[in-house]
Order: C-alpha cells, then sequence, then structure tokens
C-alpha cells in the first residue's frame, strides 16, 4: 500500500509563491504517474496536474498553466508542484495522486488515481 504525504501548503498573498512537495512510502511510485488535484471549498475536486513515470510528458489544467509547474524527483520519491503568482481562486485543499496503471501517460480524471495523500491547504489572500 503506498503512502503520499503532502507538504508546502500554507497562507500566503495574491502574487506570491509555494511549492508542495509529495513523498512517497514505496519506490515503486518512480513507474507511477502523478497528479496533483484540488478542491476548495463547496466545490469539487478538480485536476491541476500530471506528470508521467519519466517526467517528459506533463499535462495541466488550463486555470494553471503559465503559473504552476509540475516535476518530480525519482531518486527521492518525491513530486513537486511549484505554484507562482498566485491568486485567491487557488485556494484549496491540495491532493497528490499516484496512478499506477499509467506510466507513459497521466490522467486529469481523479478515479483513475489509485492512492491519494492526505492533502495540505493552500490559502491565498486578496
Amino acid at each position: 500500500q503506498v503512502q503520499l504525504v503532502e507538504s508546502g501548503g500554507g497562507l500566503v498573498q495574491a502574487g506570491g509563491s509555494l511549492r508542495l512537495s509529495c513523498a512517497a512510502s514505496e519506490r515503486a511510485v518512480i513507474f507511477y504517474s502523478m497528479g496533483w488535484f484540488r478542491q476548495a471549498p463547496g466545490k469539487e475536486r478538480e485536476f491541476v496536474a500530471t506528470i508521467n513515470s519519466n517526467g517528459d510528458v506533463i499535462y495541466y489544467a488550463d486555470s494553471v498553466k503559465g503559473r504552476f509547474t509540475i516535476s518530480r524527483d525519482n531518486a527521492k520519491n518525491t513530486v513537486y508542484l511549484q505554484m507562482n503568482n498566485l491568486k485567491p481562486e487557488d485556494t484549496a485543499v491540495y491532493y497528490c495522486a499516484a496512478d499506477r496503471d499509467n506510466r507513459y501517460s497521466g490522467s486529469s480524471v481523479d478515479y483513475t488515481y489509485d492512492y491519494w495523500g492526505q492533502g495540505t491547504q493552500v490559502t491565498v489572500s486578496s
């Protein structure tokens, strides 16, 4: 059973930056695509970004394209989400997820992911 632990969330002013990390408990995740999702109060969980096992196939939601960067360090079993130029509408709980069945291209659909972290709160003040 893979465990994912997110960190790096917090309170930041609009225009600021945060870097989220997602550390995996098992080495096997280096063969999985990884994704970041978020859920704001009263809203459904939404896709943010995904990266494949090699790190060479990446997709972003339109709402974060150009501001967020997903990356991974397979030597550390860790995935990152660099968030720049944050906006109040980015406020949400951010979740890391692992898709064991998709190695070469990640999905934007949450139900394809098999393992989820507990989430980390990101709050952007105006």
